[in-house]
């Protein structure tokens, strides 16, 4: 038999959550509500689907520039500067295969074998295999529960160790809901300068804010366009899930570097999907408003309703389509929770325990995911299952 490599052997097991238990039930006819995946409900808009059409009828379908179609990155460098604040240009940009591409090739091009890369906790675990695989070690800087988990100076800097060479931040924040505040970003620039580390920041719920809170990007800081690598996909926003477009953005002196893994692995994104992406960034702003306003619709339902069951407590997320309800007093662990409620209520809903302990005693909670109908369904379920508890 074939040896296995070590950045197979030697990493941590693929964790899919809930993923396959549900799968498992939805094999034998289960009607599963899905509250665990971060799907978008919505229909891609369908100007989008059919600048991909006229794509193919025109004739683009041929291979694309290493880094993107250059009308594309022309158009996401005026967002970036416009929305962002970021002083970008179109070289500066890659197109990438998600969101989960430029994530995987900015640790690849970054991290080496035995350095370390700092993940705010609750973390993101789809970085984290990433970063095993390119043989750095994942070091976790434990947010506080108590204080909201805002990020705080002295939980991160006590991490920091010689090894040290990134820090790693999703704003708005997956699974907690949070979006942070410039001075909370103030404090993850203020340590990547004074300890020389690069910020890979994930921004794939950009959009997705509400309440008026204010989503910035940490390369818009100042010291920090030079040492930020930001990741941006039109995933979420808008319902392009499986379109697989996203993009990333930085500084000149690295684009070449992160080329050579993106060309390397897929050489480039679909040439006339991102005729898609162009009509996103360039369409009518008023149809991602409209998205965004069902999903606070949607979130203020789940909310409302969680916050009326027996020991559950939930405060509003500022974005993102996810709550993060607070099981403690009833006095379940979140995987057991998270297991009594598919078997008993055939909902399915992630373990904040997923997401490192820091998250122990929350669930997470996908509003985004389904219809409105079906929501107010979930939570007649999940309501009848905590009054029984």
């Amino acid at each position: 038999m074939a040896r296995l490599a070590r950045r197979i052997t030697q990493t941590s097991k693929k964790n899919y959550g809930m993923y396959a238990k549900a799968a498992a039930l939805a094999a034998k006819g289960a009607d599963l509500i899905h509250l665990e995946l971060g799907r978008p409900f919505h229909d891609t808009p369908d100007h989008i689907k059919q600048a991909t059409i006229q794509a193919l009828r025109d004739g683009h379908v041929h291979y694309s520039d290493l880094q993107g179609i250059p009308e594309l990155r022309q158009a996401l460098a005026e967002k970036l500067r416009h929305y962002n604040k970021i002083d970008a240009d179109p070289s500066e940009i890659i197109v990438t295969n998600g969101l989960t591409q430029a994530s995987f090739s900015s640790f690849m091009t970054l991290l080496d074998e035995g350095d370390e890369a700092i993940l705010l906790e609750p973390f993101y675990p789809q970085h984290l295999g990433k970063i095993e695989m390119a043989g750095a070690k994942p070091v976790f800087a434990e947010l506080n529960k108590e204080q909201g988990f805002r990020i705080e100076r002295a939980p991160i800097e006590a991490k920091i160790t010689k090894a040290t060479r990134m820090i790693v931040i999703v704003n708005p924040v997956n699974p907690t809901g949070r979006v942070y505040s410039r001075e909370e970003l103030q404090i993850i620039a203020d340590l990547a300068i004074q300890y020389d580390l690069t910020v890979v920041s994930d921004e794939v719920y950009e959009e997705i804010v509400f309440d008026g809170a204010e989503h910035i990007s940490i390369a818009a800081l100042p010291g920090m366009r030079e040492r930020t690598i930001s990741l941006f996909a039109f995933t979420k926003a808008y319902a392009m899930d499986g379109w697989r477009l996203g993009y990333l953005f930085a500084d000149k002196s690295l684009i070449s570097a992160l080329v050579k893994v993106t060309a390397s692995e897929v050489t480039h994104v679909n040439t006339f999907i991102q005729h898609g992406a162009l009509a996103a960034i360039t369409g009518p702003a008023n149809i991602l408003q409209d998205m965004v306003d069902d999903d606070k619709e949607k979130r203020n339902l789940v909310v409302r309703r969680l916050n009326q069951m027996p020991g559950i407590t939930c405060e509003l997320p500022e974005g993102t389509i996810y709550a993060f309800p607070d099981i403690s007093a009833t006095g379940m662990s979140a995987q057991e929770a998270a297991d009594k409620i598919l078997e008993e209520t055939k909902v399915v809903v992630e373990a904040g325990s997923f997401y490192g302990p820091q998250g122990e005693s929350h669930l997470r909670i996908c509003f985004g995911s389904e219809s409105i109908e079906r929501l107010d369904e979930a939570m007649d379920r999940l309501t009848s299952f905590f009054n029984a508890r």
